[in-house]
């Protein structure tokens, strides 16, 4: 299985606190890895060093390589908004933009990613996306109502057809079934498993019963630094470290 990022001495920072410690991780393509832990131990602030969201925030820094196919993306000669265009991001909580339609925030990502396209085009384009988000026979008949007239989990979905709608190559999703119900945590998570057919995606979960229904790698993280990565299976079963261990069993987190 080919590699799509790799992550070499990542260290991160909100302003004196450091709160990454030298990660080393390789994330598989077509793959999808969870990563776990307890709270506050960096899971968020890693998957938003995977694609540059980290040092939106005032005071925030990175140091070390976040390889995609090959290429740092936190070379001096690189865009964040186009490494955003290849590596998605869907939040906890679903936030579509209230005052666009269902049709509109779709389209927002293509038009936030100055890409042009004739009415007809972007039409295509975003009822492929709802249709690859699940979503497009629930709401084919409402796309002019607002994005937040639907249920939580359609807006989960909403979101991810959105993030899906420039073509990106990675999918980051940070605990995005937190916020919903049994049903729509349901649908998500056999969203992700169909998704994986085209996409890598890195889910950061902090349930664990999910990390095993649904990734195929998983990373523990504790206290900003990795402790253990493996095939899911594995490490569920088999942990190579104690920390590992006592985590999944309870003993801790």
């Amino acid at each position: 299985m080919p590699n799509k990022l790799e992550v070499a001495n990542l260290r991160a920072w909100f302003g004196d606190n450091q709160a990454l410690h030298d990660i080393d991780l390789v994330l598989p393509e077509r793959a999808v890895t969870a990563v776990i832990g307890p709270s506050g131990c960096g899971k968020s602030t890693f998957i938003r060093c995977l694609n540059r969201l980290h040092e939106t925030v005032p005071g925030t820094r990175v140091s070390g390589r976040v390889l995609l196919d090959g290429a740092d993306i936190y070379a001096a000669n690189v865009d964040p908004v186009q490494v955003r265009g290849k590596v998605g991001m869907v939040f906890q909580r679903p936030n579509p933009f209230p005052t666009m339609s269902i049709f509109d925030n779709v389209a927002a990502g293509l038009r936030l990613n100055g890409i042009r396209s004739t009415r007809d085009n972007l039409a295509g384009i975003v009822e492929q996306s709802l249709r690859q988000a699940a979503l497009w026979d629930e709401v084919k008949d409402s796309l002019t109502a607002s994005g937040v007239s639907i249920s939580g989990g359609q807006q989960q979905r909403l979101c991810i057809a959105r993030a899906l709608a420039v073509s990106p190559e990675v999918i980051l999703m940070d605990e995005p079934c937190s916020a919903l119900d049994p049903i729509a945590t349901t649908k998500i998570e056999t969203l992700i498993h169909e998704l994986k057919e085209k996409y890598t995606i890195v889910i950061v979960t902090h349930s664990m019963q999910q990390a095993a229904r649904v990734s195929d790698f998983t990373a523990f993280m504790y206290l900003g630094r990795l402790v253990e990565f493996g095939m899911t299976q594995k490490l569920f079963t088999a942990p190579e470290k104690k920390e590992t261990e006592d985590y999944i069993t309870g003993r801790f987190g």
